[in-house]
């Protein structure tokens, strides 16, 4: 298992490789989740040079999806719109060697609705098909997507593990599976473990969001992490194991997401305290 923390935990719009490399480094850090929020300030040489200089690895990276980057949008240039950030997403993890990218790539983060059958069932098919095409795209170039279910004040598509491989299943592609979220699991699982297993065993998971379960630093929380844990364990899990929290900065999804107050004593802190918990589970 490699160990690391998400960007949106320290800067929004992420634009210090060098200086986060580092100090995510001192807390014992394998790995660094970008955000991808907006290309126009992400430079893929500095990030590239940041990683020969700390070692850090960025396998993963995660989209940032606001109400133009919808494919499930009922507006077909939204729609447009969502599917070409996606792809511009991988063409950005072909030049930082990630492998993944994860997040609610079926919709735009804070979209929460009362829906009718029929409007649920266009939302279905609007984002299948979409998924379907940046799934291809992303295949032929070597990454894959992983499915983030949410809770339900943050989306009205996916907030289940069962919905996300109903999802994955009509969608049929190879490089297909889950980003697994334990803030949005606490809400929306009545069994976190038994989620888990699911995940692994009907599809595949490939990245895991850790956090407490107000978004803090993990292991000061409510969490069961031994079985948690034991869970990943069990279904042969051993990627990646991430810190996600956020800085109120991020103006992507901090009101989608209801980021009103900091988390912890210090952005820093999250690290320092919940890195070292994160290892100790998988010794």
């Amino acid at each position: 298992m490699k160990f690391g923390i998400n960007s949106l935990a320290w800067q929004s719009p992420f634009t210090e490789p060098s200086k986060y490399f580092q100090l995510a480094k001192s807390f014992g850090c394998d790995i660094f989740e970008i955000a991808i929020e907006d290309f126009a300030v992400l430079d893929a040489e500095a990030i590239c040079k940041a990683k020969d200089e700390t070692g850090i690895e960025t396998p993963t990276v995660v989209g940032a999806h606001g109400d133009t980057r919808d494919i499930s949008s009922d507006d077909p240039a939204i729609r447009e719109s969502g599917v070409q950030y996606a792809k511009d997403m991988v063409d950005f993890c072909n030049k930082i060697d990630a492998k993944v990218i994860a997040g609610p790539i079926y919709s735009a983060v804070g979209k929460a609705r009362q829906q009718t059958p029929e409007e649920v069932k266009t939302k279905w098919a609007l984002g299948v098909e979409n998924l379907k095409v940046i799934a291809d795209y992303a295949g032929e170039r070597g990454v894959s997507i992983a499915v983030e279910p949410l809770n339900r004040f943050e989306t009205d598509f996916i907030n289940t593990v069962a919905q996300g491989l109903e999802l994955i299943e009509r969608v049929g592609s190879p490089n297909l599976g889950f980003l697994l979220d334990s803030f949005h699991m606490n809400v929306e699982e009545n069994d976190i473990v038994g989620a888990i297993k699911l995940a692994g065993t009907k599809s595949k998971i490939l990245d895991f969001h850790s956090c407490a379960n107000d978004r803090g630093t993990p292991g000061k929380d409510n969490f069961d992490w031994k079985a948690i844990a034991a869970a990943l364990k069990e279904v042969g899990y051993d990627d990646y194991l991430l810190i996600e929290s956020f800085t109120p900065d991020c103006k992507e999804i901090a009101k989608a997401a209801s980021v009103w107050r900091p988390f912890s004593e210090s952005p820093e802190a999250i690290a320092r305290d919940g890195i070292p918990f994160l290892k100790s589970l998988f010794n």
